[in-house]
């Protein structure tokens, strides 16, 4: 593939959404060939998932029911947009990618890893990104971010929920330290913005 796949992690209320909106802005402006999409969602069908996902209604869905619908979605991100884009030389940047699901449905959940492993091997064909970027953050101070506007079903989950997530998003990135880089999501805007930028740069030139 000719193209370097980028992904972005973090709890709810981290800041990811305002830092890939930025790096969008910026690899633009330097001519950088990107496609930036999001998980759940970025086609009509994913986006269709997403919506059934963070529905506030669906108190109802099983945790595998969400596990196996974040496959699905993700899926048909990579078939029909993330893999032709690699294929064609076009670099992409991820809101979101397995890890989220490890974290969430693993380590929050409480969902067996290696079968969320195994489901989402087959869902992106093994596909991994070559880096990784996770906007630490206590959630105590996460939950102070997002309660300010309207919250989705698992926004909405109890502290101790988010506590494990962000355990599980740091004990995944323990594993794998090459793939990696953790910054502080406390940070100023500009100052995230500025080390998402230099180590998004410096992969995608070497």
């Amino acid at each position: 593939m000719g193209g370097i796949f980028i992904t972005l992690e973090g709890c709810d209320g981290s800041g990811k959404t305002t830092q890939v909106d930025l790096l969008k802005k910026r690899l633009k402006e330097l001519e950088i060939p990107c496609l930036v999409t999001r998980e759940p969602g970025g086609t009509p069908i994913s986006e269709k998932v997403r919506s059934i996902i963070l529905d506030e209604q669906n108190n109802s869905m099983v945790w595998r029911t969400e596990a196996l619908l974040y496959a699905a979605s993700r899926a048909q991100l990579i078939g029909e947009n993330i893999v032709p884009s690699l294929n064609n030389g076009i670099h992409v940047i991820c809101d979101r990618y397995v890890d989220s699901t490890l974290a969430y449905q693993g380590y929050g959940r409480g969902l067996n890893i290696d079968d969320l492993i195994a489901i989402n091997d087959f869902a992106t064909s093994g596909l991994k990104p070559h880096l990784t970027i996770l906007l630490d953050i206590k959630p105590e101070e996460a939950i102070q971010r997002f309660s300010r506007r309207k919250t989705d079903r698992l926004e909405k989950e109890k502290l101790e929920f988010h506590q494990r997530v962000r355990e599980g998003y740091l004990q995944i990135a323990k594993k794998e330290p090459d793939r990696f880089k953790i910054i502080n999501a406390l940070e100023s805007i500009k100052e995230v913005h500025e080390e998402i930028l230099n180590k998004v740069l410096s992969t995608l030139i070497n």
